[in-house]
């Protein structure tokens, strides 16, 4: 009996039925695939120019003590955070990045009797994390083809899409992977129409890319709408990717939900430390996200020119439509040492997203680019 048993057949019909999200590739793994290297990752959306140095400074200090548990309640960091933004430290929870919090807002608002709504080209994580649940996810359509953020939230379609047993709405801005916006007032005005039986998720990963580029800092409404939950990253701006580190801002009520479902130490002695300092240095990530904005620019005249569309984008990458030869470009950019994402998992199968590296980075890129498009000198 033993033998021939299948213990995943106790696992739970929702869960039995999600596709496991799949990331950009590593370099490790191509490394090992193909034996090359020098090899430049533009997948994942990360800050090329690395974290700050107090930030690198002060983990590797903190590597002294990395035998004692961490703090559990990350006081440092939440008060850090709270001078940050201006707050008291109960609007806020901390996770292993934002996607824990995604989890654990799904986890502490939704049930099987429940739905979410997100718009069609969001984020992956939203449907997984919904769905792990047993909740209904609703998948708003995106604006259409011919408009000029094509592919992006539609609120007036995330707004029809609403049930009376929805619990939750979910909202990037600027969105991932598409890097459309929306309006920023458009945004408050959806926010303050939904029904009181909701939660309105603003996730704000590209907040500063954002920023630069005139979208909304969710902080200035958090008063105001008790049901608003902000989600932030220091995975992308701030460079700390790898030691996975996210806060989100709320209610104090929510607040309170998220951190009764929060693991114990589930942001690590080193991610506290490190993203403390990161914070301390708004220098360094000012300078970074100007960097990077510069180089979209530049890299959108230079794909223009070489007859690639691209979507809208104020975040730091850019979805650019290959076409039909999409798959076969990115197989053909990875044997280049160039790792870019494709985009058919998100039901988008002529699109690459690029993310903004360095400019010579960009340069390597764009010759490939060139070369494969048939527009090489």
């Amino acid at each position: 009996m033993i033998a021939t048993a299948n213990p995943g057949r106790l696992t739970v019909p929702a869960v039995r039925a999600l596709s496991p999200y799949v990331p950009g590739k590593p370099i490790s793994e191509l490394e090992r695939e193909l034996g090359l290297r020098d090899i430049i990752k533009l997948a994942s959306n990360e800050n090329p120019w690395g974290p700050s140095p107090a930030a690198l400074a002060a983990m590797h200090q903190e590597l002294d003590q990395v035998w004692l548990y961490p703090d559990g309640s990350s006081h440092e960091l939440r008060h850090a955070l709270a001078r940050h933004l201006g707050i008291g430290t109960e609007h806020l929870a901390l996770g292993n990045g934002s996607n824990e919090l995604l989890l654990l807002l799904c986890e502490a608002f939704l049930t099987g009797a429940y739905s979410a709504v997100y718009s069609q080209y969001g984020f992956a994580i939203y449907p997984l994390v919904i769905r792990a649940t047993g909740a209904r996810a609703i998948a708003a359509p995106a604006l259409p083809e011919g408009h000029a953020m094509a592919t992006g939230h539609d609120l007036s379609a995330m707004a029809a899409a609403i049930a009376s047993d929805t619990r939750l709405v979910f909202i990037a801005n600027p969105n991932n992977p598409t890097g459309t916006w929306v309006d920023p007032q458009a945004l408050r005005q959806f926010i303050a129409a939904v029904p009181d039986h909701l939660l309105v998720v603003l996730d704000e990963a590209y907040l500063e890319y954002g920023l630069a580029q005139g979208l909304q800092d969710g902080m200035q409404w958090i008063r105001d709408f008790p049901n608003l939950v902000l989600l932030r990253t220091f995975s992308k701006a701030y460079g700390l990717a790898g030691i996975r580190v996210g806060y989100s801002v709320s209610h104090p009520e929510v607040a309170d939900a998220l951190n009764r479902l929060r693991p114990a130490f589930n942001v690590n002695s080193i991610a506290q430390v490190g993203a403390a300092a990161a914070l301390s240095d708004q220098a360094h990530m000012q300078r970074c996200v100007a960097s990077t904005v510069s180089e979209l620019r530049r890299m959108s005249t230079q794909l223009a020119a070489l007859g690639l569309h691209h979507a809208p984008s104020a975040a730091n990458f850019l979805m650019v439509r290959a076409g039909p030869r999409a798959a076969q470009i990115y197989h053909e950019l990875l044997k280049a040492g160039l790792i870019v994402r494709p985009l058919g998992g998100y039901g988008l199968p002529e699109y690459l997203r690029i993310s903004i590296g360095k400019p010579a980075e960009n340069d390597r890129l764009l010759q490939q680019l060139a070369r494969l498009t048939g527009k090489g000198s």
